[in-house]
């Protein structure tokens, strides 16, 4: 926290190293022993995932809390048969909106009645932080019930006009779909499904979406296209054809996004949304989807934006460089376009 830190890695023979704007630097602390790494631990985790560490389970999720430092979320594993950690830091109360640094509003996400909103990105992107502050965003502005499925509950979010429950996995429930269908028995507004790992958690997610209920959910993607085939591809080959069908049906929204470095420190996201239209549901129906790009600039008017809109505003506004922006874009000849022409909205 002292170093604004975003991450904590503590591994056998190394001194503690941290994540500082992306870059992983050591501190100048003592090498670490695996017996170190464990006694550091010991006293935050519960004494039950400290039991099936030591009983042999090669990798513990789990999370604690200090009240004035914020939330971590902890992966106790080994690497080489020695202790080794992941530590992840979260502030203790769940982001707003605004604060996020997006150059253009996410905010229709949250407007929506119904539906599954995907959230892609790679592993250190933000897709948490993103989707805790618009679950927040409703449970500010809605009188909803939201129920959030976690492994492990990373934001912890406070009742607000909506009544929000949480669902820790291995604490609450034994695996996320036991705990989907269950909540489905709960008469639930809005769905958070922390990740989808597994065929059958995104089957009901699918299903919870298609009968009225507004589905949140993220993957480790890169771009539009990967994320919603990754639900697809998920399945066997010939469930594939029907899964596509119930998706171009489901879907509400999909999102991608990345952090970037700033000029002058820090870290800032740029991301691409697609707010799901007619075109895009017969692109993801007929699995055409290399075209679902030109399909953001159709429906700008409901929400949508391109990654390389939101690349050339950071750009514009001094946040990036041009040869940053240039290093992240799939369509390098429309990000020289925004660079040369106004902003659009």
């Amino acid at each position: 926290i002292d170093h604004s830190g975003s991450d904590l890695f503590l591994v056998t023979g190394l001194p503690p190293s941290i994540r500082v704007d992306g870059e992983v630097r050591p501190l100048d602390e003592e090498v670490l022993s695996g017996q170190d790494i464990v006694d550091a631990l010991e006293s935050s985790l519960q004494k039950r995932m400290m039991e099936r560490y030591r009983s042999g389970e090669s990798s513990i999720d789990t999370s604690f809390e200090f009240p004035l430092l914020g939330r971590f979320r902890v992966n106790l594993h080994r690497e080489r048969g020695r202790p080794a950690a992941a530590i992840r830091t979260f502030a203790n109360r769940p982001p707003q909106l605004g604060e996020l640094g997006f150059t253009r509003s996410i905010d229709a996400i949250t407007r929506l009645p119904y539906g599954l909103v995907l959230i892609g990105g790679p592993t250190g992107s933000g897709k948490t932080t993103t989707l805790a502050a618009l679950i927040n965003e409703i449970n500010r502005r809605e009188a909803r019930h939201i129920i959030t499925i976690e492994d492990p509950i990373e934001y912890e979010h406070p009742h607000g006009r909506s009544v929000i429950e949480q669902v820790e996995i291995g604490v609450d429930a034994p695996d996320f779909p036991t705990a989907l269908r269950s909540a489905l028995r709960q008469a639930p507004d809005v769905l958070v499904v922390g990740e989808m790992r597994d065929p059958e958690t995104m089957r009901i997610a699918l299903a919870a979406a298609e009968t009225g209920h507004l589905v949140f959910s993220t993957l480790h993607t890169g771009d539009l296209a990967s994320t919603i085939s990754r639900i697809s591809d998920s399945f066997s080959a010939e469930r594939q054809p029907t899964i596509r069908q119930e998706l171009a049906m489901a879907l509400a929204a999909v999102m991608t996004q990345i952090l970037l470095p700033k000029t002058g420190g820090g870290r800032v996201p740029a991301a691409e949304l697609l707010m799901m239209g007619y075109g895009a549901r017969q692109h993801v129906r007929k699995n055409a989807l290399q075209h679902l790009h030109q399909e953001l600039t159709i429906t700008r008017a409901d929400g949508s934006f391109s990654m390389e809109e939101s690349l050339a505003d950071l750009v514009r506004l001094g946040l990036i460089d041009q040869s940053e922006a240039r290093d992240h874009t799939r369509h390098r000849d429309e990000l020289e376009i925004h660079f040369r022409g106004p902003r659009t909205s």
